[in-house]
């Protein structure tokens, strides 16, 4: 994934149910982590070139995390997410990276389900904090 890709993801996140956006998710901030996370993202193109999928990945030096992992409704079913995480995976794993997190919101069910079908663990126990830090 590159920031040429921008404009289609963004696109494709706005019309996948269960996606959370924000003011991260500007151009600049996207710029921003890919530039960080050099070469670790990953899309999925279709033959006509239409984009197809995303999944943002990255780490900060001891855990990988993937975040917009979302793939167009008519392209789903293919394998293509599955590939892309695949992918973002082994990147992970040759910068030593050995475990990676997901976050999924709480009432998204078919995000949920999806990766509980795909051998992700649900954690319990946890709880997320955030806070704006300007």
């Amino acid at each position: 994934m590159t920031i040429d890709d921008y404009e289609a993801a963004y696109r494709l996140w706005e019309n996948t149910a269960g996606m959370g956006l924000s003011e991260a998710d500007s151009r600049t901030e996207i710029a921003r982590y890919l530039e960080r996370n050099p070469g670790i993202s990953q899309v999925c193109v279709e033959e006509d070139g239409t984009l197809a999928g995303t999944a943002m990945c990255g780490h900060d030096g001891r855990r990988g995390y993937l975040y917009h992992v979302a793939v167009h409704s008519g392209s789903r079913g293919k394998g293509a997410g599955r590939e892309m995480v695949a992918r973002c995976l082994e990147k992970l794993r040759e910068e030593g990276i050995l475990k990676c997190h997901l976050m999924v919101i709480g009432t998204n069910s078919l995000g949920r389900s999806f990766w509980n079908s795909v051998g992700w663990q649900e954690r319990d126990g946890l709880v997320l904090f955030s806070k704006n830090s300007g």
